[in-house]
């Protein structure tokens, strides 16, 4: 089972958000694990709708507080690791969706990348790397291809 992550910033808008939820919504349908940073935003929405097609969600916290999670989680796990938890989002993951521009996203992105993953963005960083889709659909089926 495939696992993919999809980032993105917390205080994201609602075109994003959109976006993010239609993203989580096709990788759940394919049969994908959606992992977030399990809070709001870009993360909440991608869990949203990931959930809402009966996938599975698991959300990496940055806190030690499970509660903190977003109510469309599966799986909670609560690291007590602050932003450094972005490398365990990103290295658990086969494949990334970054969806929106937040300074802990490019951090994501870095790491990703770094780690030799796919990395395909939707309205996200334009860095060296990181391939841009147009949508939901084209975002899903290049990290599926």
């Amino acid at each position: 089972m495939k696992q993919v992550a999809v980032i993105g910033p917390g205080d994201a808008g609602d075109r994003e958000c959109g976006v993010a939820r239609e993203v989580g919504r096709l990788l759940a349908e394919r049969g994908c694990v959606v992992l977030t940073g399990g809070l709001g935003g870009v993360m909440e929405a991608a869990s949203r709708g990931a959930r809402g097609a009966g996938g599975v969600v698991v959300a990496v916290l940055p806190g030690e507080d499970s509660a903190e999670a977003n109510e469309h989680a599966s799986v909670v796990v609560a690291t007590g690791m602050g932003e450094a938890r972005n490398a365990v989002v990103v290295n658990s993951a086969d494949a990334v969706v970054a969806v929106g521009r937040g300074y802990g996203t490019l951090s994501e992105i870095g790491l990703a990348l770094r780690a030799g993953k796919m990395v395909v963005g939707i309205r996200a960083w334009e860095v060296e790397g990181v391939v841009g889709a147009r949508d939901a659909g084209e975002a899903v089926g290049l990290v599926l291809g």
